[in-house]
């Protein structure tokens, strides 16, 4: 794992057992520090609720070590839960309660003075202020999940988890929540989110962590993730179609397709150039021509999907055509 500068979330050998045996968390540790987005990826079942659950102080912890800017989770329960702001996956809010009202009273009871201003300048920033004398009932899914996030701000927390933030909503919201995500880092507040969307990890946070069967498969900046663990292709159009691969550039992963005018050449993104360059040469012996070249980068998505699945398929088989 990469250094965290100022970590404020400190985890160390959690782990988290059921009734039954059921270990939901098996040893997991990381660092996260402050003002980071970070994604939590993994299947339904791969621990994500509970670890987030067991951080807030929902669900106590087995064996392991937990402290939020330095205050231990179970020791200062009620510090580390005054830093946090928690976003539940369920539209769970007062169906007859005004915005402002339902947000006001989330404060006072984590014993925050009242602060009309505080409250204002939340709903502001989510665009809720027009709403604010509109109870919950008459608002839509989207709004409601603003109000939630408005809910989880009120005792102004410095560490916020986001538990699917964006399920169910449209696309064009979704790119709204994204943009909320960023401003609230702007101001100094770290951000944990679950998500099944990838494209929300790929969008907008600043590392990535998997998790499987209770435990951390990884946790990487993103780009450096997409860097060891992602794969390019090299596509090829022929001028002229080729039965076969010739013999002389079996050294190389070539796939034919597209009645034998394209050759497609998928390689991992820290092999050196000098790889690519024996690729070219070799076509040039063989006397096979090209009249275009083009190269993509495999997805976050299909990073994902390898780590958790171990399929041990190429990224990109399914986007060759047979």
């Amino acid at each position: 794992m990469n250094d965290v500068v100022e970590p404020i979330l400190k985890i160390s050998n959690l782990c988290k057992i059921y009734s039954g045996d059921f270990n939901a968390l098996k040893n997991v540790s990381l660092e996260i520090g402050k003002g980071e987005i970070v994604a939590l990826l993994g299947p339904n079942g791969a621990g994500k609720t509970t670890l987030i659950s067991t951080i807030c102080g929902i669900v106590r912890p087995t064996s392991g070590k937990i402290t939020v800017a330095g205050f231990d989770i179970v020791n200062d329960y009620r510090k580390t839960r005054s830093l946090i702001g928690l976003v539940p996956q369920e539209l769970t809010t007062d169906s007859f309660e005004t915005v402002f009202n339902t947000v006001s009273f989330s404060r006072g009871l984590f014993g925050r003075p009242p602060s009309p201003a505080h409250i204002e300048r939340v709903l502001t920033s989510l665009s809720l202020w027009e709403k604010r004398d509109s109870k919950i009932i008459t608002l839509s899914g989207g709004m409601k999940r603003r109000v939630l996030i408005a809910k989880a701000l009120s005792h102004e927390p410095s560490v916020l988890f986001l538990d699917e933030p964006t399920a169910g909503v449209d696309v064009s919201l979704r790119k709204d929540m994204w943009q909320i995500v960023r401003e609230l880092r702007e101001s100094g507040v770290t951000i944990i989110l679950t998500t099944h969307y990838i494209e929300e990890a790929e969008e907008i946070a600043d590392r990535v962590g998997v998790i499987n069967h209770g435990e951390i498969v990884l946790i990487e900046d993103k780009q450096t993730l997409m860097r060891k663990l992602g794969q390019k292709q090299l596509m090829m159009d022929l001028i002229e179609p080729l039965r076969e691969i010739p013999a002389s550039l079996n050294d190389f992963a070539l796939d034919l397709t597209m009645s034998g005018l394209r050759l497609t050449y998928t390689f991992d993104t820290h092999e050196q150039r000098a790889d690519i360059t024996a690729l070219l040469d070799g076509l040039k012996s063989a006397g096979i021509a090209f009249r275009d070249l083009q190269t993509s980068q495999s997805s976050l998505e299909e990073i994902f999907v390898n780590l958790v699945e171990g399929s041990g398929r190429r990224p990109f088989e399914r986007e060759v055509e047979p």
